[in-house]
C-alpha cells in the first residue's frame, strides 16, 4: 500500500484528490489545520504547513502530492520540514502563462505576470522555481479551469442555478469565446498513470484535448437540467465577471505531452452531470457571487 500526504483535503481539488486515492486503496493522510470536515478514511496530520517542525521528520511518504502549494514560501517551508519522500508532484496553474504569449501555450512558453491572474500567477511561478531548485525530478501539472464534484467555485454552479429557476442567460457579446476545462477526476487518474509509470516530462500542461465555446458550455449545463437556456447578448462595454463566471479572456493550453500518456479525458456532458448531481446536495458548500443582484440591477 502506498502512502501519500496530500496538502489540503478539505476543499475541492485537495478534497476530491484525498478521496479519490483513499477510494484506490492508498494510505492517505491530510495535512491542514482542521478546520473543516475530513475525508472518511484519510489519516490526519493537523497544523500549518508554515509550522510544523518535527512533525513529518519520521514519516516516509511514497508520493506529496501538493495540491495547495501557491507561493514559494508555501514550498520551501513544506520542504524543509519533510523527512524522506519518493515522487514530488505539484499543482500549479496555467496562470502562469501571460496572456499575451503565442497560443497555444507550450510547457517552455514564457512563464510571466498575466493582467487577469496578476499575483496569484506570478506566485506561482516562483512556487515551481522554488520546488524545482529543491526537488529536481518533481512532477508539476498545470491545468485549466478545473471543475466537478466537490467545486466551490461558483462557476457551472452559476449556470446551474439559471437553469434550475427557469433564468434566462445573459451571454456575453456572441458567445464564441472559448474555454478549456479539465475534470478533476481526470486530474487525479493521470496523477496515478505518474506515480506508477514515472514519465519522462516533468512538467505537464493538462486539460481536454477540445476547447468549447462558452455558448455551448452554458448549453451543456442546462442540460443538465433538462432545460434549454433563452439567451441575452450582452453587448455593451461591461466587465463581464459582473454577471458572468468567467474573465473575458479565451487562451489554449497544448497537452501534447499529457495526451503521450493520458489522452481519454471524461466528455463535458458525462463530467457536467457529476457536477450537477453533487451541487444538488452540496449547494450550500459553494461560495456564491452576487451574479444575480448585478444583472438584476443593471440589465432589468
Amino acid at each position: 500500500m502506498k502512502r501519500i500526504l496530500v496538502t489540503g483535503g478539505t476543499t475541492f481539488v485537495s478534497k476530491y484528490v484525498a478521496k479519490y486515492f483513499v477510494d484506490a486503496d492508498y494510505e492517505v493522510y491530510v495535512l491542514n489545520r482542521n478546520s473543516k470536515s475530513q475525508v472518511q478514511g484519510v489519516q490526519l496530520i493537523e497544523g500549518d504547513r508554515h509550522h510544523l517542525g518535527s512533525t513529518l521528520k519520521d514519516k516516509y511518504f511514497d508520493i506529496v502530492a501538493d495540491i495547495t502549494a501557491y507561493n514559494a514560501s508555501d514550498i520551501i517551508d513544506l520542504y524543509d520540514s519533510l523527512g524522506s519522500f519518493g515522487q514530488y508532484i505539484m499543482i500549479s496553474s496555467s496562470a502562469v502563462y501571460p496572456e499575451y504569449a503565442p497560443q497555444p501555450f507550450r510547457e517552455d512558453s514564457e512563464k510571466a505576470a498575466n493582467k487577469f491572474w496578476g499575483k496569484y500567477g506570478t506566485d506561482k511561478i516562483e512556487a515551481e522555481r522554488a520546488l524545482l531548485d529543491r526537488v529536481h525530478d518533481a512532477y508539476i501539472l498545470r491545468p485549466p479551469y478545473l471543475y466537478g464534484p466537490m467545486n466551490n467555485v461558483y462557476r457551472e454552479a452559476f449556470v446551474f442555478d439559471c437553469a434550475k429557476t427557469d433564468r434566462k442567460f445573459y451571454l456575453p457579446q456572441n458567445g464564441d469565446m472559448k474555454l478549456q476545462f479539465f475534470h478533476v477526476r481526470d486530474l487525479c487518474k493521470l496523477m496515478e498513470v505518474i506515480i506508477n509509470n514515472k514519465p519522462a516530462e516533468h512538467i505537464l500542461n493538462v486539460g481536454n484535448l477540445e476547447s468549447i465555446s462558452i455558448k455551448d458550455w452554458v448549453v451543456k449545463c442546462y442540460a443538465c437540467y433538462g432545460k434549454t437556456p433563452e439567451f441575452i447578448y450582452v453587448y455593451d462595454d461591461i466587465e463581464q465577471r459582473n454577471y458572468f463566471s468567467f474573465y473575458n479572456y479565451e487562451y489554449k493550453l497544448d497537452v501534447e505531452r499529457q495526451k503521450k500518456i493520458y489522452s481519454e479525458t471524461i466528455s463535458l456532458d458525462t463530467g457536467l452531470k457529476e457536477a450537477a448531481e453533487w451541487y444538488n446536495e452540496h449547494e450550500t458548500e459553494v461560495n456564491k457571487k452576487p451574479y444575480f443582484q448585478y444583472i438584476d440591477i443593471n440589465f432589468s
